[in-house]
């Protein structure tokens, strides 16, 4: 039990030094679960952050109304218990007590829905996307298209346990990642082409389904530089845990310039491209 508290509290002191240091050089790092860790994974887009600060408000009204009625019942028990009351009052009404218990949770519940709407029309779509980048489930790997920076396709597939090498992490790693700039308004257009996936990236946004037959939209800008993991968060079958997804947020700068090499390196010839990444099932 000691190790384990060590551990959280090695973890807590580390996050919360990488606060007070500044977000651009503390997490200009890669962003993945951490052992031991508890609540969310900082966020790095303004949409996880809104999702952080709902969480927080819906948590402290949960709190408020556990304690309010823990102390009704700690009060009506210690009040009206039996020692105190051997007759039983008789009284079945009370309009005022019902009007309170039926409109105050109106109010809350009023409240909670408000910034919960809010929050899902910015979700939704952003107003000005300076790209778009395409995502297409498979069994059991991602391919990414970039239609308005050359229109290449790569696939994205797991690197087995048996080719992991030095600062790769098992299960997380991936052959091709998603290179995407920061401080950029990127449109997300989701699909699948066989059964519902759901590309998932905790530090930049929620969970999005990919369903056959339609396109789901959604977007984020990344705020920070940095190596960002996520994981199909749908059951899609029998490798579903086999489906990492990786992204490295770079400056426009180096955007630009890796735009400039991924045209080359997965371009098509007669439809098809160059390279045809291998789906390769590892345990």
């Amino acid at each position: 039990m000691r190790d384990i508290l060590k551990k959280f509290h090695i973890q807590w002191l580390l996050a919360v030094a990488a606060l007070l240091v500044g977000r651009s050089d503390a997490f200009a790092m890669e962003v993945l679960p951490k052992p031991w860790a508890l609540n969310w994974q900082p966020a790095f887009s303004p949409t996880m952050q809104r999702i952080h600060d709902f969480h927080d408000f819906v948590l402290i009204v949960a709190v408020l109304i556990t304690l309010f009625v823990l102390g009704l019942i700690v009060y009506i028990g210690v009040k009206f218990h039996e020692k105190k009351n051997p007759v039983p009052s008789k009284t079945t009404h009370t309009s005022l007590l019902e009007v309170l218990w039926t409109a105050i949770p109106v109010v809350i519940l009023v409240a909670i829905a408000i910034p919960s709407l809010k929050l899902l029309y910015f979700m939704d779509k952003t107003d000005n996307p300076e790209m778009t980048l395409k995502i297409i489930g498979h069994q059991w790997y991602w391919s990414y298209e970039y239609p308005d920076n050359g229109k290449f396709t790569f696939d994205s597939v797991m690197v087995p346990n048996a080719e992991i090498k030095p600062g790769q992490h098992r299960l997380l790693s991936v052959d091709n990642s998603v290179v995407l700039p920061v401080d950029t308004n990127v449109r997300l257009l989701m699909t699948s082409a066989d059964v519902i996936h759901a590309w998932a990236v905790p530090p930049l946004l929620h969970k999005i389904d990919a369903v056959p037959g339609r396109i789901n939209e959604s977007w984020f800008k990344i705020t920070a530089e940095g190596t960002y993991y996520g994981q199909c968060s749908e059951l899609c079958g029998i490798n579903h845990g086999f489906m990492p997804i990786r992204i490295e947020a770079v400056s426009k700068e180096k955007f630009k310039a890796w735009v400039a090499a991924a045209q080359k390196k997965f371009a098509k010839v007669d439809g098809e491209p160059i390279a045809v990444a291998q789906v390769t099932n590892s345990r």
